[in-house]
C-alpha cells in the first residue's frame, strides 16, 4: 500500500451472537461505533445470512473502499475455531462486495480493551452487552487505521 486512498472504512468485529459494525471518517482517522447487527445462524446453506446482507447494504450506504474484520488470533499467536469461522464469514463477505477489499487484522485484545474502557466509562452490564461489540470494532478499525497511518510516516 504506497498510497492512502480516501474514504470510508469499516471496521467489522464477528462474534458468536452479534457483529459489531464501526466506520472511519473519510480521511481514515477516526473510527466511531455505527451498529451491532445479530448473527443470523439459521440461514440456509445456499441463502445469504441477513447479517451479511446487512453488512453488505452498509458498505454501499456509507461507499466503503475498504472493511477491515477483526481476526481472532489466540495469544500464542495461532489461529483457533474462532478464526476459522471469522475466515468463512469474510468468504461470504467478499462474494457480496466484492471489488471492495477486505482486509482481517490482528484483534488479539480487542473485546478485553472495549470492555475495560466501557467500564472505566460507567457502562456495565446489560448496557455493556449492547455495545461491547461496535466498540470491540471500533478498537479494531481505530489500531489498523493508526498502524497505517505509522506506516506511510
Amino acid at each position: 500500500m504506497a498510497e492512502w486512498s480516501r474514504g470510508v472504512r469499516l471496521g467489522v468485529d464477528v462474534g458468536q451472537v452479534r457483529v459489531g459494525v464501526a466506520r472511519s471518517d473519510p480521511h481514515g482517522v477516526l473510527a466511531t461505533p455505527l451498529v451491532t447487527l445479530a448473527r443470523d445462524r439459521d440461514a440456509a446453506p445456499d441463502a445469504v445470512p441477513s447479517d451479511i446482507a446487512e453488512l453488505a447494504a452498509l458498505v454501499a450506504e456509507h461507499e466503503a473502499v475498504e472493511v477491515v474484520v477483526g481476526l481472532p488470533v489466540n495469544l500464542a499467536g495461532r489461529h483457533g475455531p474462532a478464526a476459522v469461522q471469522v475466515q468463512e464469514y469474510v468468504g461470504r463477505l467478499v462474494e457480496l462486495i466484492s471489488p471492495v477489499p477486505v482486509t482481517l487484522a490482528d484483534e488479539r485484545m480487542s473485546t478485553v480493551v472495549a470492555s475495560r474502557r466501557l467500564a472505566e466509562r460507567g457502562v456495565r452490564g446489560r448496557r455493556q452487552r449492547a455495545v461491547v461489540d461496535q466498540a470491540a470494532a471500533v478498537e479494531i478499525l481505530q489500531s489498523w487505521l493508526d498502524a497505517q497511518r505509522r506506516r506511510m510516516g
